[in-house]
């Protein structure tokens, strides 16, 4: 299915489920396993990929990416055709088997109506352990699109839609978070702090791009139980954005309010 048809599951994925973690409470990285998680997504992302793009996008050595290929293709993890990279059947078929499709919340119809009342770009986007990754879109210009699908995960203190989840995280998690970030994102740390006060108060999160040029407005997704489980985005032009940046939040909360109405229920195992 296309990652923009369809109904889009958004079961938490905040990492903070059982793991392995360091005692600053991150899970530990992998240097194998975040290469072959890499190849993956390189190809989830630019499907009909080739071996020359993928040792780029990882640079590794040659050797390396070659022999985690060809663990990958004979697992059934990706397959090959003309020399390009496709996501293979087990995929697709670890899904089915878990039992746990859902009819997500937010379907792309969703994102599409928000666009149109909006006439801004609408983004959903989820948590996954320190980013947020883009997994569904609508009504993007050319700018803003290429940019969400070229760079996959991002911090959450970098975009909007970040802001609005970790704003909505529990105290210990969001400090948990902050004291991560600290050494490596300080200054985004601080204005995280001095914007969180008017987050909350408003559930608006805001966040400025590509040099001043585009605004983004975002709010967190609870489902039923009140939980946090993604954000959704708009944006657009700042000049077109500002102006009415708080009738857009405000048509923007009105949407996230009632999705989170809605009753999803894991189908039946197969």
């Amino acid at each position: 299915m296309n990652r923009n048809e369809g109904a889009i599951d958004m079961a938490p994925r905040n990492g903070s489920g059982p793991g392995l973690r360091d005692s600053a409470g991150a899970h530990e990285v992998h240097r194998t396993v975040d290469r072959v998680t890499r190849i993956v997504e390189e190809v989830v992302y630019r499907p009909g990929t080739t071996f020359a793009e993928l040792a780029r996008a990882l640079g590794a050595p040659k050797s390396s990416v070659h022999g985690f290929i060809r663990g990958l293709l004979a697992k059934g993890w990706l397959y090959e055709a003309d020399r390009r990279f496709y996501l293979g059947p087990a995929v697709y078929s670890l899904t089915l088997a878990s039992g746990h499709i859902r009819a997500g919340l937010v379907t792309h119809a969703d994102l599409a109506a928000l666009h149109e009342q909006t006439g801004a770009a609408a983004f959903l986007g989820l948590q996954a352990g320190d980013h947020l990754i883009y997994i569904a879109e609508a009504g993007s210009d050319a700018i803003a699109g290429f940019e969400a699908r070229s760079n996959i995960r991002r911090s959450l203190l970098a975009t909007a839609g970040g802001k609005a989840l970790l704003a909505a995280r529990s105290p210990a998690e969001r400090e948990a978070y902050l004291r991560r970030r600290r050494s490596e994102e300080a200054d985004l740390v601080d204005r995280f702090l001095e914007e969180y006060e008017q987050i909350k108060r408003t559930r608006i999160a805001t966040n400025i791009r590509l040099s001043g040029t585009r605004l983004a407005l975002a709010a967190a997704v609870r489902n039923q139980a009140g939980e946090a489980v993604a954000a959704v985005t708009l944006v657009g032009p700042t000049p077109n954005i500002k102006p009415k940046a708080e009738k857009l939040g405000k048509l923007l909360i009105r949407h996230v309010d009632s999705w989170s109405q809605r009753s999803i229920k894991p189908r039946e195992a197969i």
